[in-house]
């Protein structure tokens, strides 16, 4: 593992590298199957077109977001794709046994090698009731607490170094570094980049500390997004991984061919956040449901909030905005969620993006 396995390269005119990320959005009317059909092509087109990588992100109990089993989407997308970086953004640390990762992601390198991202998080990705069915336990605030501890847990095994004497010495996780280690054994020079994501500024002074890239999710923490990259580069210290900081961060961004589109667009997905904020998951809805709901006064508040950090409009709107936020933030990546009803709205927006900063076609 190298930086040049995390650090990207800036393409057409765009100020530093662009990525996505797909949180598998499922729109009334369709299905998860649906869903999951526009997540392949857009991995094609973010391919094609010169995005750095495709992340997917781990949600649960939630109908619109068909993102439950990360490393099962990213399988799937590894057999769709040959040269774009596909990572999770991210896998919830404290849902799962660390040796449960590690291994996951050791086979996904295995299926793409040199082109695959572990990205962690500390949150469940979900309520604390279906936290607690996930965990088999209710005691969560343990699982946070503890996020450091599972952290050193999960990279020794992918780096198969625990000490001797250490209870867990002679467990390996394969696809794994104890396979060059066998009679006859190879082993592939790559593992999986560990990056940090966060939405406060506890996991950026950890990735700081440990050296280690950072992705802060402004799409939907915007009030934190300076004060945690200030401290992830205040806490920095170089390691074998980063000899110095690289952060990226969630943007939300919706690029249609006019204005007005982009706003019933991301009106549709805000009463979706609505809906899933007070409790009532469910389908993102279309424009025409969005248009005609009759928003309270509070929720009235929260959409205009809420859209006030979603990046939308035509593509030079959209262009603009973006080069606004990297200034703003000196983020070193951006990695674009593009949420609406329509799956074919979704891949425009991107295409639009791409043309919008020069990028070319593959």
């Amino acid at each position: 593992m190298t930086a040049d396995e995390i650090r990207g390269t800036a393409q057409g005119t765009a100020p530093v590298p662009l990525s996505v990320l797909d949180l598998v959005t499922v729109g009334a009317g369709r299905t998860a199957t649906d869903a999951l059909r526009t997540s392949v092509e857009l991995s094609r087109l973010a391919e094609n077109r010169g995005f750095h990588r495709y992340w997917v992100a781990e949600h649960h109990s939630m109908p619109g977001v068909a993102s439950s089993s990360p490393a099962v989407i990213l399988a799937h997308l590894a057999a769709h794709t040959d040269r774009i970086r596909l990572g999770s953004g991210g896998v919830m640390l404290p849902n799962h046994a660390p040796l449960v990762i590690a291994e996951q992601f050791g086979t996904l390198e295995a299926m793409a090698p040199g082109r695959v991202d572990l990205g962690l998080g500390r949150a469940p990705g979900t309520d604390g009731a279906t936290a607690a069915a996930l965990r088999r336990t209710d005691r969560l605030n343990e699982g946070a607490d503890d996020f450091p501890e599972q952290l050193a847990e999960l990279t020794r095994f992918l780096d198969d170094d625990f000490p001797d004497g250490h209870p867990y010495r002679r467990i390996h996780a394969v696809p794994g570094p104890v396979q060059a280690t066998s009679p006859g054994g190879v082993q592939s020079p790559h593992r999986p980049p560990v990056w940090l994501l966060g939405s406060s500024g506890f996991s950026a002074r950890l990735a700081g500390v440990l050296g280690l890239p950072f992705a802060f999710a402004h799409h939907f923490s915007a009030q934190n997004t300076i004060p945690a990259l200030d401290l992830y580069r205040e806490s920095f210290r170089p390691s074998e991984v980063l000899d110095a900081p690289y952060a990226l961060i969630g943007v939300s961004a919706l690029a249609t061919d006019d204005e007005r589109e982009a706003r019933r667009q991301v009106l549709a997905a805000a009463l979706n956040m609505v809906r899933l904020r007070t409790g009532r998951p469910g389908l993102v809805p279309t424009p025409e449901e969005a248009e005609a709901y009759e928003f309270s006064p509070m929720e009235r508040e929260f959409v205009d909030s809420w859209n006030s950090n979603v990046i939308h409009g035509t593509a030079d709107q959209v262009r603009t905005g973006l080069d606004d936020l990297q200034k703003r933030t000196g983020a070193d990546e951006l990695m674009i969620t593009g949420n609406a009803h329509s799956g074919d709205v979704r891949l425009r927006s991107y295409e639009l993006i791409a043309d919008a900063y020069g990028l070319t076609t593959a």
